[in-house]
């Protein structure tokens, strides 16, 4: 009796629409539930070499709630890569600025550092409000 594994093919993988409201849930937690629907760990079809994940959007980021007093504490840092050119902003002033780039780097974090979490975070859509364009590809709410 020989027994073969299954393997994936790019051909074979069902693309689905999800669509979450982040309206007072936890960054992290919400985070973290995106970017295994992106991955497609949900999937009984799961392959660690392709990109079989579902589309995900993401609405009302600007209403997200954090705990503690991560929104004075909490410290984003990047550098120009010029002398003097480092530039650190609080969550709370990023959340008020650009409420999607602070879910976007929360689940850029929890992807592969490499093409296929780039590939799988170009998934993610995300709005500060509660209305999306993606009405067409009828999204279902994630459990």
């Amino acid at each position: 009796m020989t027994i073969k594994t299954y393997t994936l093919r790019e051909s074979e993988i069902e693309r689905r629409w999800y669509v979450v409201d982040a309206t007072d849930q936890t960054l992290g937690r919400l985070a973290s539930r995106v970017a295994h629907v992106l991955e497609g760990k949900h999937k009984p079809s799961y392959t660690p070499n392709l990109d079989s994940g579902d589309h995900v959007i993401v609405l009302n980021a600007s209403r997200i709630s954090v705990t503690r007093d991560k929104l004075e504490s909490k410290v984003y840092v990047r550098h120009s890569g010029y002398p003097a050119g480092l530039k650190q902003e609080t969550l709370g002033h990023l959340l008020q600025r650009r409420p999607e780039e602070v879910i976007r780097r929360a689940v850029k974090g929890m992807l592969p550092r490499n093409r296929l979490g780039a590939q799988q975070l170009r998934k993610l859509k995300i709005y500060a409000g509660s209305d999306h364009p993606h009405q067409a590809q009828q999204p279902e709410q994630l459990a």
